[in-house]
């Protein structure tokens, strides 16, 4: 890669396009020669130290690059520079967002030589058996700091490095971690084990940076504002006070921090298992307690409109069926309820709006500014003051896509118009929520506001990285007097010291740090490759009950079907677990292209370890497990994927959660679930389980959970007497499981047991039935104002049709059993109120 006056000359790169900056060139250069996490400010070209790599990877390697970033405003950016940067037809830069199909996505992969995607993609396509990352070359994680927990970044990881033949990794972010330890977990969790730190006191990056003045601005609210507070937090000492009998906290105090709160509600859960009823009653109060939190901080920090749209949604999840007791007590409150009415009758304006107009008219009109962003925490906030400052200021927002509390989000299409349209300095003011905090190229902004103070520092720096790139830049935080702002100040000042700090010790450091996450690294890819045999070995010995368990059932399931065939005993179960399962739950097999990558042959590329991970990705043999897109959400689905020897397959079931064979299909649940499933209006476990009893010869239900007898105070016998049907009358086999990680094991035996000792073969089928006239009328009517289908049914028969209950006056539904005067008036406000 050679260096120029006046740009980089690469035979992937455009002529010119790259001006060359030593400090860019110096961390491309490490990061080819190892898994490489890459720390640099905000603004300073991380995508251009990633895409560098990747021209040499791509040029000497082969393969296809995969660039990974959290959000689609991100992927779509980072495509554009991509094709603008990279000297390769457009067509062979890809985007993959969930508004690409999957059987698209699945062709253009094998066709791709750059794929830029949200992670969530890739994680389904990967469960889903749609790609291979067999020739992925090299793969870029941005905003790297996210790869905790069971974030998709971290599942991806793992795969990558027991299915690549040739690996390499780069992560990239500007603010890592809070501390070297999260810092160490994102590296292992990513397999990087090299580090490369460049500050902004680095002599070869401080000629590209520039200060930003960060000012802090008080407001005080008005008394008004104040007293809707007050008649809150009073509610919250109650309800503290009621928690406080029941020895899970020692404070009545309405500011109590969210550390209490969580060690309370750990408190709460050990009382829940162990069958304490004050448990349950507890966790309750707690809810209620967070809800309230939640409107006292939306009405100090926020704005009284906000508060006002909460208390609407509260009140209408209070009406719903099903709906919690702690939503139901809230807005029954009478000091909940007076502060509602405050609220509503609330015409003045919060503070801090008037603050944010004259910040802006400071910078746009006295000195003459252009552009500048104001950041909000509240979708609702954003929306109003939007609605504020367009009378003064031309002025868009900018969220997230998803309809989030009430609030309609934004296209991924109007997201990027929008910005091309700031960009294009056709409007000034761009009033965003955090989806534009990290990494989007906003352009250069003559102010950044925070309307609220941002509790952690990587947000903040994440934020205040839209302005001084080019230039000097401002920014300033709202911050509303006496409130819980002004603790997230002192957090947010704290959190940014440390993290300005850690940068400079991590740069100190680095070596320390390669030497850890080396060997721990190595570690962990040797887990990669072989499974971690301290993992498998842990587990084979836990699992090894919960097989024998599962054998035994099935096995009595199968004499009765197949006429006294010999059937195995215990032990020979227990051995056949074994045998089909060693080193499974470390293990990476990759089954995960159907109609993907035609060129994967899925050969290992693990070692000899006899536990190693076969990547199977595009692979047909093998056990097959057919999942539920809707079981993404659980952990099942990627732990089955890892499995050596198991292809697993996603679709949209029409009958159960997971196909075994062509006989065996299970429906799961957890415990909760099973008894809200009970009493499910819209459609019943039995309605689920009947399908499924008619699709497959063998329907079985897992319900997942210890806790199944203490949900929702429900009579236990009347939980019996469900199992006892599902079992007696429909013939559906219920195993319980303790966990996610039990009910893995127990669908893998079943799997293996179908396909492999009974050689039978996996067949989807089944479909919902259709509904008979009287259910179809059933379910109109128990729609209106969340009524349920006892009180529809007592209208119907009543009345004799949809039509005369719709028509039906007042006085005339008070007739009808179980119609109380606040149930006729529901109905006649839905039925017969305008719609708006």
């Amino acid at each position: 890669m050679a260096t120029e006056a006046t740009g980089i000359d690469h035979p992937l790169l455009v002529d010119d396009f790259l001006q060359s900056r030593r400090y860019q060139l110096r961390l491309a250069d490490a990061a080819l020669d190892d898994h490489t996490l890459v720390c640099l400010p905000t603004g300073l070209g991380k995508t251009t130290v990633s895409l560098l790599v990747t021209a040499r990877r791509l040029h000497e390697a082969g393969g296809t690059a995969l660039f990974l970033a959290p959000t689609k405003p991100l992927v779509q950016q980072h495509a554009e520079f991509y094709r603008e940067a990279m000297a390769i037809p457009d067509d062979e830069i890809v985007v993959f967002t969930g508004d690409v199909k999957p059987e698209d996505r699945a062709a253009l992969f094998g066709d791709a030589r750059v794929v830029i995607a949200t992670p969530q993609v890739i994680e389904n396509d990967l469960v889903g058996n749609r790609i291979s990352l067999r020739d992925v070359t090299h793969l870029t994680f941005d905003e790297c700091h996210r790869a905790t927990g069971d974030y998709a970044y971290v599942y991806i990881a793992e795969r990558y490095h027991a299915d690549a033949a040739d690996p390499l990794v780069t992560g990239m972010s500007a603010s890592p971690g809070g501390d070297i330890e999260e810092i160490e977990t994102v590296c292992e969790n990513l397999g990087l084990t090299n580090v490369e730190v460049m500050t902004e006191e680095d002599a070869d990056v401080d000629e590209y940076t520039h200060d930003t003045d960060v000012r802090w601005e008080r407001v005080t609210l008005p008394e008004e504002v104040l007293e809707i507070r007050d008649a809150l937090n009073e509610v919250i000492k109650d309800r503290l006070e009621k928690l406080k009998s029941l020895g899970v906290t020692n404070t009545t105090s309405p500011d109590l921090s969210q550390r209490d709160l969580n060690e309370m509600r750990g408190k709460l859960k050990r009382m829940m298992d162990n069958d304490q009823s004050d448990g349950y009653k507890g966790m309750s109060t707690h809810a209620e307690v967070m809800k309230l939190r939640r409107a006292v901080e939306l009405v100090e920090t926020q704005s009284v409109e906000s508060v006002r749209r909460y208390f609407e949604r509260q009140r209408e999840a209070a009406r719903s069926s099903g709906a919690s007791k702690a939503s139901q007590r809230m807005v029954a409150e009478p000091k909940v309820r007076e502060a509602m009415r405050k609220a509503e009758s609330f015409d003045g304006l919060h503070p801090k709006f008037s603050k944010a107009r004259i910040l802006l008219a400071e910078t746009l009109g006295i000195n003459e500014g252009e552009r500048a962003i104001l950041f909000t925490e509240s979708r609702d906030t954003a929306e109003a003051l939007v609605e504020f400052l367009e009378a003064s200021f031309d002025v868009r927002k900018f969220v997230g896509q998803g309809d989030k509390e009430g609030s309609d989000g934004m296209s991924q299409k109007q997201q990027q118009e929008t910005l091309e349209e700031f960009k294009a300095g056709e409007f000034e003011v761009l009033v965003s929520t955090s989806v534009a905090e990290e990494g989007l190229d906003v352009p250069e902004v003559d102010l950044v506001c925070f309307y609220e103070p941002v509790p952690t520092a990587i947000r903040s720096i994440q934020r205040k990285g839209r302005t001084g790139r080019q230039a000097e830049g401002k920014v300033v935080v709202l911050m509303a007097e006496d409130t819980r702002d002004e603790a997230f100040f002192w957090i947010s000042r704290r959190r940014e010291k440390e993290m300005a700090s850690q940068l400079a010790d991590l740069k100190a450091a680095t070596d320390d740090i390669e030497d850890m996450v080396g060997d721990d690294g190595q570690a962990g890819l040797d887990a990669f490759a072989g499974g971690g045999s301290a993992a498998a070995d842990a587990d084979g010995a836990t699992g090894s009950d919960a097989d024998d368990a599962t054998g035994e059932t099935a096995a009595a399931a199968d004499a009765d079907a197949d006429g006294g065939d010999d059937d195995p005993g215990l032990t020979d179960f227990a051995a056949e677990a074994r045998e089909g399962g060693d080193g499974e739950n470390g293990a990476q097999d990759d089954g995960n292209s159907r109609g993907g990558d035609d060129g994967a042959d899925g050969d290992s590329h693990a070692g000899n370890d006899e536990n190693a991970v076969v990547a199977t990705a595009g692979v047909d043999e093998g056990v097959e497990v057919v999942i539920d897109q809707r079981e993404l959400d659980s952990s099942i689905a990627k732990d089955l994927s890892t499995r050596d020897g198991l292809l697993t397959r996603l679709e949209t079931l029409a009958v159960g959660d997971y196909v075994l064979s062509d006989r065996v299909a299970v429906e799961r649940k957890s415990a909760a679930d099973f008894v809200d499933s009970m009493l499910d209006s819209d459609r019943s476990m039995f309605e689920q389980v009947g399908e499924l009893s008619r699709a497959y010869a063998r329907p079985v239900l897992v319900v997942e959970g210890t806790n199944l007898y203490g949900q929702r105070d429900i009579d236990p016998n009347a939980i019996r007497g469900a199992l006892a049907s599902l079992a007696v009358d429909f013939g559906i086999s219920v195993l319980r499981t303790e966990g996610e990680t039990d009910t893995t094991e127990l669908l893998a035996t079943i799997a293996r047991r179908e396909q492999e000792t009974r050689d039978r073969e996996v067949s989807v089928h089944g479909e919902k039935t259709t509904k008979t006239r009287a259910e179809q009328q059933e379910y109109v009517v128990s729609s209106i104002a969340d009524i349920g289908p006892i009180t529809a049914r007592a209208l119907l028969e009543h009345f004799g049709s949809v039509e005369a209950v719709m028509t039906a006056p007042e006085d005339d539904l008070l007739e009808v059993e179980g119609v109380g005067p606040v149930t006729a008036e529901r109905i006649r406000e839905v039925v017969g109120s305008e719609y708006e």
